[in-house]
């Protein structure tokens, strides 16, 4: 996949479609494509076509002119235009609407497009990179998907493989967003033990790059910013819950048959204020919902527990 990569940074203008499951960081290869090749100083626009709505896609995607519809006051740059000169990057592509699918395919092969309401056509500069999950065979035997697009899109296909294949890549993979979550903290970058780097190595990871992205901010956050432990780390049981634990000290406390609390399942990376409230309720569990002992196991004060519990209405039992 490297290679492809490396082959693909050099040639500006081809379009890629990159495939694989669902968190295998599909868009981490897009942006390496695009900012390793010669388009690095133009745009790189990612666009996730799931969450476009149909009623305003073609105006999101291709723009329109003043007039063309009730609201349109002004005329108004599409996502292709703004990324002239770069990448548009189309995230679930599979997810195009069926009616802008031609007009997608024309400017993919002469770079022109006609904006919602306008009589003059616009032509831009750039390269698409599309990424999908789907099983494409299928959809273009339902009428879902255009073959002839299909195959516009794929002239050159990368397959990522999911990390449990690739388990070479996870140190490096883990250094990079350690290194990116404490820069965003305002911590220096924290060593990893041995015992978390082969934890991280053994896990299966069901949930891919995303899983992984996760499990090292919320590594981060639980470490307070010092040496990563395996006890730091939250992974996933099986396919869709994760357990979270507190470190081996808290656990020792915690009482016998205490039930888990539900687990956060959530595809976006919890930001410190959603991970400190998990990390905030599961002390409080253990502590038997009393305060003081929570904060001593967190190694916080009762203050800022109230503060995070005020913040979501809840009440922070005894003290």
């Amino acid at each position: 996949m490297l290679q492809d990569v490396r082959k693909l940074q050099q040639a500006g203008t081809i379009s890629v479609l990159i495939t694989g499951e669902s968190g295998t960081g599909k868009e981490l290869i897009a942006r390496a494509i695009h900012f390793g090749g010669p388009r690095s100083k133009g745009p790189f626009l990612p666009v996730n076509c799931s969450a476009i709505p149909k009623e305003l896609a073609e105006s999101l995607l291709f723009g329109h002119v003043r007039g063309a519809f009730s609201g349109a006051n002004t005329d108004q740059k599409g996502y292709f235009e703004l990324a002239h000169g770069g990448t548009l990057f189309l995230d679930e592509i599979g997810e195009m609407p069926v009616a802008l699918q031609p007009k997608l395919l024309r400017v993919l092969e002469d770079g022109s497009f006609l904006p919602v309401g306008a009589t003059k056509e616009k032509r831009v500069d750039i390269r698409v990179v599309a990424a999908s999950n789907a099983d494409f065979p299928k959809k273009i035997a339902a009428g879902e998907f255009r073959q002839d697009l299909y195959f516009r899109l794929g002239r050159f296909t990368v397959v990522a493989p999911p990390l449990r294949e690739r388990a070479e890549d996870i140190p490096l993979l883990a250094a990079h967003f350690l290194k990116l979550f404490a820069t965003e903290m305002g911590k220096p970058v924290p060593p990893m033990r041995t015992d978390a780097l082969e934890a991280l190595v053994g896990h299966p990871w069901p949930g891919n790059v995303r899983e992984l992205k996760n499990v090292i901010e919320r590594a981060l956050i639980e470490s307070g910013g010092r040496e990563i432990r395996a006890c730091h780390l939250h992974l996933m049981a099986g396919p869709a819950f994760p357990v979270a634990t507190l470190s081996s000290a808290s656990q020792g406390s915690a009482t016998a048959g205490a039930p888990s609390p539900p687990a956060e399942t959530n595809d976006r990376p919890l930001n410190l204020e959603q991970a400190e409230l998990v990390l905030i309720r599961r002390a409080l569990q253990q502590a038997d919902g009393n305060v003081s002992r929570a904060a001593e196991l967190l190694g916080i004060n009762r203050a800022r527990i109230y503060r995070v519990l005020a913040q979501t209405g809840e009440t922070g039992g005894t003290t």
